[in-house]
């Protein structure tokens, strides 16, 4: 049986006034981004297993100690190569319990292989920046995307104001014998427009919160109220961008490829340390005697070492060698694609910043225009010399404006925070709040 949609409805605002109030300032959800973001988490993972796995090399490396303790029993029987005749002998029981240890002395493949092993544990931990820095900058984003449709409630609220006001007027005017009935229509078909507008940015409003909330794993029926975060006007032409190497080592993102650059070489060099020579040493020391729980127990011990050459191994180190320098190729080629990138972001983000600042300029400047225009056209409408349409078009411009101001100082913020982003830290956003 379906529930009423009514029923459903206070179910729903029943779990959001049950869902505990969520208050952010931009800091505190950069912040929460490190610890909470699930690529972040995923990242980490990466990186923890990254440094097991050279954990694992390394015990190639280290000495291999075991102890071991063992009571059989046997029985053995014995041909005779002259008559073929078989001899018994008596059962006999032994008894060891021995400490061993084996250590690689010298194996140049595995001291090479650790040592790649461990800066890949490296490349892992500097990709857990980088994702730090793309899942900030996606909370920033999202951040001022929701500030962005909350002021664009705002105008709306204005608008609907404005028409209803021009609706009461035309009703005056009406009664006053000094507009007509079309006027009245008018005015009522803009209201029932601005607030239709309203309803579908309320839906937008829902969304962009629902957005920043899973970028944030936060409660998605938890009221959310985010400061304002205004920042300040500066021409980012004006600034100089850092050298070329300076801004490369501020991205861990190219920190780390430089890092699997050179895990890369250092497979090289593993596969050719295949064909070396290796020392490996070997020895334990005990105690034996005939049950384990005997009295006089004698000492045991042995000790060796092994040298191995390989003299064939199936084509195999020269496969891997060619395998290795084609990677070595590959992340080469990624390194020299990511420096060009990079310094692209930077001059992009530098005139995209630029020009948005620009752009609110003149945003605000069409702004005043449209205000100016509807005031005339209202004075023209009190007196009585034109309709109202002249004021429902200069609303109407009056709330582009508003709109078109409220998204030039969003798109400035983006790029603001791409420019931080490019530049390495998406933190130094913060340092730019307006006073």
């Amino acid at each position: 049986m379906r529930r009423p949609f009514s029923i459903l409805l206070l179910s729903v605002l029943v779990a959001a006034q049950a869902a505990e109030p969520i208050a952010l300032t931009l800091e505190q959800a950069l912040a929460s981004a490190e610890g909470v973001n699930s690529n972040v988490l995923l990242s980490r993972e990466a990186a923890a297993q990254a440094l097991e796995q050279a954990n694992l090399q390394r015990a190639g490396v280290l000495p291999n100690v075991n102890l071991t303790a063992n009571q059989r029993r046997t029985r053995n029987l014995n041909i005779l190569s002259t008559t073929g005749a078989l001899s018994e002998t008596r059962p006999s029981s032994r008894f060891d319990a021995r400490l061993g240890a084996t250590y690689q002395l010298l194996n140049p493949q595995v001291l090479s292989a650790g040592q790649a092993a461990r800066t890949g544990a490296e490349a892992a931990r500097l990709d857990v920046r980088a994702t730090i820095q793309a899942a900030q900058a996606s909370v920033a984003q999202a951040y001022f995307a929701h500030l962005r449709n909350l002021r664009r409630l705002d105008v709306l609220d204005a608008n609907i104001t404005r028409a209803k006001s021009l609706h009461d007027l035309a009703r005056n005017q009406l009664a006053a014998g000094i507009a007509t009935q079309i006027d009245v229509t008018r005015a009522e078909a803009q209201v029932a427009q601005a607030e239709q507008a309203r309803l579908q940015q309320v839906t937008s409003v829902v969304q962009s919160e629902l957005v920043f909330k899973r970028l944030l794993n936060l409660d998605p029926a938890a009221p959310l109220t985010l400061a304002d975060f205004p920042l300040k006007r500066v021409d980012a032409g004006i600034l100089s961008l850092p050298e070329s190497r300076t801004s490369f080592e501020q991205r861990a993102d190219w920190l780390r490829g430089q890092k699997a650059l050179e895990q890369s070489k250092l497979d090289v060099r593993t596969a050719k340390f295949e064909r070396l020579p290796t020392l490996a040493l070997a020895g334990d020391y005990g105690r034996a005697a005939a049950n384990f729980d005997d009295n006089g127990k004698r000492k045991v011990w042995t000790f060796g070492a092994t040298v191995s050459m390989p003299i064939f191994d199936g084509l195999r180190a020269g496969a891997d060698h060619r395998a290795a320098l084609s990677r070595q190729k590959v992340q080469q080629a990624r390194l020299n694609s990511l420096e060009l990138q990079i310094s692209s972001e930077l001059r992009l983000a530098r005139q995209d910043a630029s020009s948005r600042y620009a752009q609110i300029e003149v945003a605000e400047k069409n702004s005043r225009l449209a205000e100016e225009q509807l005031r005339l056209a209202r004075a023209r409408y009190n007196e009585g010399v034109a309709d109202n349409r002249e004021v429902i078009e200069a609303q109407a411009q009056l709330a582009f404006a508003a709109d078109n101001l409220v998204d030039a100082v969003y798109q400035y913020n983006l790029s603001r925070v791409e420019l931080a982003r490019a530049k390495g830290d998406v933190r130094t956003v913060l340092a730019e709040k307006a006073p």
